[in-house]
């Protein structure tokens, strides 16, 4: 999370005081034509919401003579598109700032899109305009599904951009060195937020030094005293204050006004890191915006086990067959048992037998041992992208998954969830360190944040913040949309060996 300031509007007082350059901090993907573009394509899918409605509900006939069903709805469908276009502009749903990053956008739309509706009703009521319900019930629903895609087909084009270094906001970081190695990083491997460190402002650092920030390396180009120079020299379009500043608070509301005057964003970093937006409430007091956490709540969630048992039910059902085929290949290939049991560690550190296909010659355990020199997993676990020990059907399983897919069971008698935590071996729960254990909280799952972001290929500590972050943030939603994302990122095979 992190708190932007914009620059305000200059006073006349201000100008005559300090000769100001006309804002340059355009945010990333805020080129002049950026709403425009974004503009044009809600007009687009607008009008073909409205043609389809009309189309479907009124279907083209000539009758003998009388005046064509539907034509008042043809009447007032530019009137509603106009005011549906305004009020997409008046809640700031095309603001680049929101743009290709977060819910933001989204909740906006669909904000923007409920009161069109609301008002469309409420002027058809005081005018007794009869308008066809059918004619409504489709337009609307349509034209707010039809944006939703068209943002999301802008949000791809816009991360495939800025992954390849286009369209990024050029900031300069600040604060101690921990802080900044924390913040940059996170900044670097998320180029989809729109940001890209150019520069590095510390009293920890020598002038000159270094920085590594995920791949790349950035210069010390000062002090802490020389961030406005810096920022005016290097033409950045916002400061990134990551962490506490010498000075504190009154040094950082001085410096807002003072990069304020050179047309220079700040933006201050939150020194709450993976708490989601949703358990965080601001509660202004006297003018200092103090930030609520909610405590996360590890209750068994009686929707989510819910959606496991039906989950878990219609997939053994429905892949049985598939199964019957796995375990034949599994035995034709080299006469060993088609399953595999492993004892991981549950919920509550409670242990609990895990079962897939197998992949692997069946005295795999007994070999580990003689190839602990050539382990390329992180931390405690043991990989091999070139395991010796996978048989020719279980690469193949693996590369697919379709080894996981036993794991149903698991689920379906509640040892495992349908998303959660990577289910840990015994002895990475004896290494656990730093609040690691806190993954025990909740039951795992067998697809959870760490599959749909890279699963083997992510290092220890990566996978740990990542199961954390869903330990301390779950939410119904976010299960969807993790099962939603396995789905790609299975058949990409990413990390799966």
């Amino acid at each position: 999370m992190s708190l932007v300031v914009r620059p305000a509007r200059a006073s006349t007082t201000a100008v005559a005081a300090v000769s100001r350059p006309v804002f340059v901090g355009a945010p990333a993907g805020a080129r002049p034509g950026f709403a425009l573009v974004v503009a044009a394509l809600d007009l687009a899918v607008l009008l073909v919401a409205f043609v389809t409605a009309h189309l479907v509900r009124f279907p083209v006939e000539v009758p003998d003579g009388s005046v064509t069903a539907g034509w008042v709805e043809f009447v007032v469908a530019p009137a509603i598109v106009v005011v549906w276009m305004t009020l997409l502009s008046s809640f700031g749903t095309r603001n680049a700032r929101i743009a290709g990053v977060g819910n933001e956008e989204y909740r906006r739309l669909v904000t923007a899109s409920l009161v069109a509706g609301a008002i469309v009703a409420i002027v058809a009521y005081a005018v007794q305009l009869d308008i066809a319900r059918g004619y409504v019930a489709i337009a609307f629903p349509l034209g707010m599904a039809l944006l939703a895609v068209e943002r999301k087909a802008v949000r791809t084009v816009l991360a495939r951009r800025r992954g390849r270094g286009e369209r990024l906001q050029d900031v300069l970081l600040v604060g101690d060195a921990e802080d900044v190695r924390y913040v940059g990083r996170r900044i670097a491997t998320t180029p989809v937020a729109g940001y890209r460190v150019t520069g590095v402002v510390t009293d920890c650092l020598s002038v000159g030094e270094t920085v590594e920030l995920g791949s790349a390396r950035v210069a010390v180009l000062g002090g802490i005293d020389d961030v406005l120079d810096r920022a005016s020299a290097t033409g950045v379009s916002a400061v990134v204050v990551a962490g506490a500043v010498r000075g504190g608070h009154e040094r950082l509301r001085r410096l807002g006004w003072q990069l304020e005057e050179r047309g220079v964003e700040l933006v201050v970093s939150s020194p709450l890191a993976d708490i989601a937006t949703g358990r965080v409430h601001e509660r202004p007091v006297d003018g200092l915006p103090l930030m609520h956490v909610e405590i996360p709540d590890y209750r068994r969630r009686t929707g989510k086990r819910l959606l496991d048992v039906v989950g878990a039910g219609l997939g053994l059902l429905l892949l049985a067959p598939l199964f019957a085929v796995i375990a034949l290949v599994i035995r034709l290939d080299d006469g060993g048992p088609v399953f595999f049991r492993q004892t991981r560690v549950g919920r509550g550190g409670r242990d609990f037998s895990i079962l897939k296909f197998r992949t692997m010659c069946v005295d795999a355990e007994a070999r580990v041992a003689a190839l602990e020199a050539a382990n390329e997993g992180a931390g405690p676990l043991f990989k091999m992208q070139h395991d010796p020990r996978v048989t020719r059907v279980g690469a193949f399983l693996r590369r697919s998954s379709l080894d996981e897919l036993p794991q149903l069971w698991n689920v379906l008698v509640g040892s495992m969830s349908l998303v959660g935590p990577r289910p840990a071996l015994p002895k990475e729960v004896a290494v656990y360190e730093d609040f690691a254990d806190r993954r025990l909280l909740v039951t795992p799952g067998i697809t959870g944040l760490w599959q749909v972001s890279g699963r083997s290929d992510l290092d220890w500590a990566e996978g740990v913040r990542l199961d954390l972050h869903y330990v301390e943030n779950w939410s119904f939603l976010h299960d969807l949309v993790i099962l939603a994302r396995t789905i790609p990122s299975v058949l990409r095979s990413r990390g799966a060996y």
